[in-house]
């Protein structure tokens, strides 16, 4: 193996991640920016936009993992250059992403009860079913945005989903600081001013990313005169078998980190409030790592248009070695930095919460090494599935991550997370467990499937 071969092509790799992984961060950096505001009202707060967060993540993550179906398609029609099965695919995915949207949405209304049965907090609870009321319609914008953001980065247009994330940014970061704290003579409405930020900002986010599709050649004809309600069967049959089984993928590994925010919950409010603060922050480099799987899937799905495998293969590696070169930084990061980062999300001047706050820093301090550990096979497996949904390969894949998440790692964190054991540290051992059997078993299956492709076609 002659390493070159790989690193050539980490330049061209990075300019097509980059704007996703900035693009993903963005997404982050709302629920950060709502963390660190609403952290200052106090920890019930912040546990309650993490309790309702939770909800939210279990619902994002089918929608945006249906919405990656999307992508492999748009790369194969256009590497083949066939605009009119582009089309199609773009059209009935964005009819599809609408309508489960609206489904998401209905189904979170209906899961609000189950907040009381789930013994969390009660003080938590009652703040957080508002804050979820506004926040779950949220879900409807945000899975449209994903439909044209998936179909973007098919076109290798990687650039404008980012421009929109920032300006979403922008008017989030606004209006949470006037309606959080009731500025400029807004009300004050605490933790569901985070939420109608959220929400207004997602709806300014696909609006934006529609006007620079719409302004742009390349993509023109695909995002104007879309004759939604015309649709065929075949297409959405296509659509529907990749996108269930990769937002089922999606869901298996976000559910399990939302099961830890809720035994986090059985743990009390600072347990919980500590879980939501090492959770964001390892959500920022797992973006990082998710604008690699989108690359690994673009460029995958580029070659397997073109039937080109060893080529294929080469490039998957290529994207496999940055991201394991990166995520060692991230764990480096995380292992320094780990008494230091929780505390960006509360006051440390505030006296009143001060002994709350100190056992909060304390336990995310420790969460944050279980994250430097998992960083790796973080890495590795999110990009192992961008790979391997560029083959267009899912339902193997799909039944592997339930394996990994929910018969390895949830079972640890169930049994090492009580208090009498190791508490949150425990709750999260079972998520560095599943994440490692997911690499290894992700990598094993991408490994087998191009070889055979490289031996049948030579």
């Amino acid at each position: 193996m002659v390493l070159s071969n790989y690193t050539k092509e980490f330049k061209y790799n990075w300019q097509l991640a980059a704007p996703v992984m900035l693009g993903m961060l963005g997404h982050t950096f709302v629920s950060f920016v709502d963390n660190i505001m609403v952290g200052q009202l106090g920890t019930a707060e912040l546990a309650a936009v993490s309790l309702g967060n939770s909800f939210m993540f279990i619902a994002m993550s089918l929608g945006i993992g249906f919405s990656t179906a999307i992508t492999p398609l748009i790369a194969e029609a256009d590497a083949e250059g066939n605009f009119a099965k582009g089309k199609s695919a773009f059209k009935h995915g964005l009819f599809l992403c609408t309508a489960l949207g609206f489904f998401l949405f209905l189904v979170l209304l209906l899961a609000k009860p189950l907040m009381y049965a789930m013994k969390q907090p009660l003080e938590v609870v009652e703040l957080a079913i508002p804050y979820l009321d506004w926040v779950a319609f949220s879900l409807v914008p945000l899975i449209i945005f994903q439909a044209f953001k998936q179909f973007s980065d098919g076109l290798s247009m990687t650039r404008y989903p980012m421009y929109a994330t920032i300006v979403a940014n922008v008017v989030n970061v606004v209006l949470n600081y006037v309606l959080i704290f009731g500025k400029f003579g807004f009300p004050q409405l605490g933790i569901v001013g985070a939420a109608y930020g959220t929400l207004i900002s997602r709806v300014a986010m696909v609006l934006f990313l529609w006007w620079l599709l719409k302004g742009h050649a390349k993509s023109k004809a695909y995002v104007v005169r879309i004759k939604l309600f015309v649709l065929e069967t075949a297409m959405l049959k296509k659509i529907y078998n990749l996108g269930l089984p990769s937002a089922m993928q999606m869901f298996f590994e976000v559910a399990i980190f939302t099961a830890a925010i809720w035994l986090s919950g059985l743990l009390g409010k600072n347990a919980q409030a500590a879980n939501q603060i090492a959770l964001n922050l390892s959500s920022m480099t797992f973006m990082v790592a998710t604008g690699l799987s989108v690359a690994s899937m673009v460029r995958v799905g580029n070659q397997k248009g073109l039937r080109n495998y060893y080529e294929l293969r080469r490039i998957a590696f290529s994207i496999f070695l940055l991201g394991l070169i990166l995520a060692t930084g991230f764990a480096l990061l995380f292992f320094i930095f780990h008494q230091q980062l929780p505390k960006l999300y509360l006051d440390n001047n505030d006296v009143i919460n001060a002994i709350d706050n100190a056992e909060v820093l304390s336990i995310a301090a420790n969460l944050l090494i279980a994250a430097a550990i998992f960083q790796i096979s973080d890495s590795i497996q999110v990009v192992m599935l961008g790979a391997l949904r560029g083959l267009q390969d899912v339902k193997i894949p799909t039944l592997l991550t339930f394996i990994s998440y929910w018969v390895v790692g949830f079972p640890i964190s169930i049994y090492f997370g009580s208090a009498e054991r190791y508490a949150s540290f425990g709750i999260w051992m079972g998520l560095l467990a599943g994440l490692t059997v997911a690499a290894v078993l992700l990598f094993i299956r991408f490994n087998y499937l191009t070889k055979r492709l490289i031996d049948t076609n030579s």
